[in-house]
């Protein structure tokens, strides 16, 4: 893969030569290593279903956010286990067999030319399920360009408004306008959502916002941006299920979301005439993420 001898794939843009066996600021060199393959439940309705999403989990990560709930997978050590293009096509396969509403992507960027090669070599063999594109949301518009017609469905993250917060929590002070700019372009794909008559989301744009403790201001800026930039040609998930576990170093984020924080936040995105999804307070659970060992790999 060219585009991996000096890599600019995401916004680190740390320019390394990962074909040499340098790993970058993600933690990846060229190698794609995968930690889980398997149906997922735990999406929003519309991504999960009944069936559930075929999830694949990829190792490592460009951001790199102190209270990442997936930081066994998401750091420098290469967990799960290593896949070619071609295999990585198949297991999209083996998802659609086990009835998968949809491929799921989860954190690729970093491994995005050799996704974009397995999608479409997959295409070509009559892969036919909505593809989803999981992310943190800190992507390069023009890496994003990439998947222009492979991805029918954009499911990123807005974590911050501020680039305060973005600095301290994952190291990314451009996090902000970074991911408003990569949002605008997977809008500009995809189009306004699209469902199925079984409900099932076909194509759109679905953004997450993971609350954090005492910074109900951020959420508010958040939501109140979400509302002006795209209103209602995005769905917004209102994520409570913050979990901290390993937070001593931080111990203002070292405690769960209070139900009044919550509350306010939900308040402020029906005020605003946002459409998607608030969780229940059962949410908070360290039960919602995934074993990652390797499974359908």
């Amino acid at each position: 893969m060219d585009s991996l001898t000096m890599c600019m794939l995401c916004p680190r843009a740390c320019g390394v030569n990962r074909n040499a066996g340098i790993r970058g600021l993600c933690g990846a060199d060229n190698t794609v290593w995968v930690a889980r393959a398997a149906l997922h439940q735990w999406e929003e309705p519309p991504i999960s279903g009944t069936c559930g999403s075929g999830a694949i989990f990829f190792t490592h990560c460009t951001l790199g956010c102190v209270f990442c709930q997936n930081r066994q997978i998401s750091r420098r050590e290469d967990i799960g286990a290593p896949v070619t293009i071609s295999r990585l096509s198949e297991i999209f396969f083996e998802l659609a067999a086990q009835g998968a509403h949809n491929l799921n992507l989860v954190t690729g960027t970093h491994y995005t030319p050799q996704i974009e090669a397995a999608l479409r070599q997959a295409k070509a063999k009559g892969l036919t399920l909505p593809v989803v594109w999981n992310s943190s949301g800190y992507e390069k518009a023009e890496t994003l360009q990439r998947l222009d017609g492979l991805i029918d469905i954009y499911l990123p993250d807005y974590k911050y408004y501020s680039s305060y917060y973005a600095e301290k929590y994952s190291h990314a002070a451009d996090y902000p306008e970074t991911a408003r700019e990569a949002i605008c372009e997977m809008l500009r794909q995809t189009g306004a959502p699209v469902c199925g008559a079984d409900g099932i989301l076909q194509k759109g744009v679905l953004i997450r916002h993971l609350m954090l403790p005492g910074l109900g201001g951020d959420t508010a800026q958040v939501l109140r941006s979400i509302a002006e930039q795209w209103g209602g040609h995005v769905l917004v998930s209102l994520l409570r299920q913050y979990t901290p576990f390993g937070m001593d170093d931080w111990p203002e984020l070292n405690r769960k979301l209070s139900d009044a924080e919550y509350s306010q936040a939900v308040e402020w995105m029906q005020s605003l005439g946002l459409t998607g999804f608030i969780q229940e307070r059962e949410s908070i659970s360290e039960s919602f993420i995934p074993a990652f060992t390797g499974e359908g790999v």
